[in-house]
């Protein structure tokens, strides 16, 4: 915009074409005669502020939708690493447990034979000897499947034996019955022998080992167990 200032005095006829002169919107609305032209321009003002009004909103929506996607997208991440974390220990800790389960499998039943042993050795009575020990059958004690419960198998053995008195025959069953570690003691047919020109009995007994009462158990420290 050009400023002219007269020094003359008088008024002075602005020059054609000199100078931006803003339209006078009152005098257009004035101007205008028809009240339909004046409703739609009345309507195109309301729907470009709405408009404007709406973008702003919108995009400030967008930015703050954004921003959460970016925070959501980070959680993401975090969260699947743990995830792959979770799942690397799980698949760890299953392959502990198996482990140890095959561990127990094979330490469940390392001293079967030297319970047995031991027991048949202390009921023995004197003048009663064995002449063999052989096992009749093995099997899984029922419900003890799983590791948590994992128990000896069942072993049914059967010991031959002879004996100058048949007293001790006796003796020697009921000490067996009475073994926390043996169960299910059935004596088998005795007759009598003769070895070495004298007159013996022969007997076999069956009988099943199986898991004695823990108060029947004692531990000793290993420097203890080894001398």
């Amino acid at each position: 915009m050009i400023i002219e200032v007269n020094l003359l005095g008088g008024t002075r006829k602005r020059k054609a074409g000199v100078g931006i002169s803003l339209p006078n919107i009152g005098e257009l609305i004035k101007g205008v005669k028809d009240p339909m032209l004046l409703g739609a321009v009345a309507a195109w003002i309301v729907v470009g502020a709405a408009g404007g009004f709406f973008f702003v909103t919108m995009q400030a929506r967008l930015s703050t939708l954004q921003e959460e996607a970016q925070r959501v997208r980070a959680e993401a991440r975090r969260f699947s690493n743990l995830i792959i974390q979770k799942r690397r220990a799980e698949g760890l800790r299953d392959s502990l447990l198996l482990e140890l389960q095959d561990i127990r499998r094979i330490d469940s039943d390392r001293y079967i034979w030297p319970h047995i042993l031991e027991e048949v050795t202390k009921s023995l009575p004197d003048y009663t000897w064995l002449v063999s020990m052989n096992v009749v059958q093995t099997a899984p004690i029922p419900g003890a499947e799983t590791a948590a419960t994992q128990q000896p198998a069942a072993v049914r053995f059967m010991v031959d034996g002879r004996t100058s008195e048949i007293a001790a025959y006796t003796r020697f069953l009921r000490n067996l019955a009475n073994s926390p570690w043996v169960t299910s003691v059935v004596p088998g047919a005795n007759r009598t022998v003769v070895e070495d020109d004298k007159a013996l009995t022969a007997f076999s007994i069956t009988a099943t080992f199986r898991q004695a009462d823990s108060s029947f158990m004692r531990t000793v420290p290993v420097a203890e167990s080894v001398r």
